[in-house]
């Protein structure tokens, strides 16, 4: 009987490897009598697909400069414009809103050109991608309190534009790139001011009065100071510490005297209003 079973069993197995086989066998006759996609690109030459390419960003084709572009790379990887390709390529999955894809290229560039004239640029466009990458196509119409918002992709921007200043403090892009700084430390900064009024709310003091204290010291200059000075103010008067509460008004009103210079929120428009009434930026 045990016999039985397996001579039954070895047939099944047998016949289902048969099958597969004839499967198998199908699928590639079948796909080898399909005629072949004709290659469109197939007398073009580097400069005709650089050409194309630029004409396709400049219209705003960006995924198709992207196809030309890549085209360009793989059938010319030594060409004349290879190196100008692997940066061009960068900046239009930047502008077709593919971040990932856009920091590979630029990466890749910097990694495969360190001696390029070109390279302050790459170092620049890492740090545009990583600036804009939590602006939404919903945060470009309402506004919301970017703030509230995790800090990873505006820390990143921090450290690549430093770097940018660092390597090269000539570069022709470091004035915008500064401009940027200012408005990152001033976000991260009130990011963490945000963070450290959730610790009040949750009635823990000294983890409020550490996190302002830390914007205080690491963020000076910056438009978050007032706020998390009113912050350690709070907490400190909340532990009981009169002293150190007292001093941290005093500094408070020696520099602040007409409360902050910055409008925390800025312009408070209607659409503003809306916003903050229907709370949606609160925890």
């Amino acid at each position: 009987m045990r016999l039985i079973f397996v001579k039954v069993l070895f047939i099944l197995c047998l016949g289902f490897a048969l099958t597969g086989c004839e499967t198998l066998k199908s699928l590639t006759e079948g796909g080898s009598s399909k005629e072949e996609k004709p290659d469109e690109y197939k007398d073009w030459d580097a400069k005709k697909f650089y050409n194309d390419a630029k004409a396709a960003m400049s219209k705003g084709s960006y995924s198709k400069a992207i196809e030309l572009y890549e085209a360009l790379e793989s059938r010319y990887p030594f060409g004349d414009y290879a190196a100008q390709t692997q940066l061009d390529v960068a900046y239009a999955y930047y502008k077709n809103e593919d971040a990932e894809s856009a920091l590979a290229a630029a990466d890749r560039f910097i990694k495969i050109n360190p001696r390029s004239p070109y390279l302050e640029y790459a170092y620049y466009l890492k740090g545009l991608i990583n600036y804009n990458r939590d602006i939404t196509f919903l945060s470009r119409f309402i506004p919301t309190d970017s703030t509230q918002r995790d800090q990873n992709n505006g820390k990143e921007a921090l450290a690549i534009f430093t770097e940018l200043e660092k390597r090269f403090p000539k570069s022709k892009y470091l004035p915008d790139a500064k401009q940027r700084v200012v408005a990152l430390r001033n976000n991260l900064a009130m990011h963490e001011v945000k963070i450290a009024r959730f610790y009040l709310r949750r009635k823990a003091y000294m983890a409020a009065a550490n996190r302002a204290s830390t914007v205080v010291k690491d963020f000076e200059r910056t438009s978050a100071v007032p706020y998390a000075l009113q912050v350690m103010q709070e907490a400190y008067t909340k532990l009981g510490l009169e002293d150190l509460a007292r001093d941290t008004q005093q500094i408070y009103n020696q520099n602040y005297p007409d409360g902050p210079p910055v409008p925390e929120y800025g312009d408070t428009s209607f659409a503003q209003d809306v916003w903050d009434f229907i709370g949606l930026d609160s925890d």
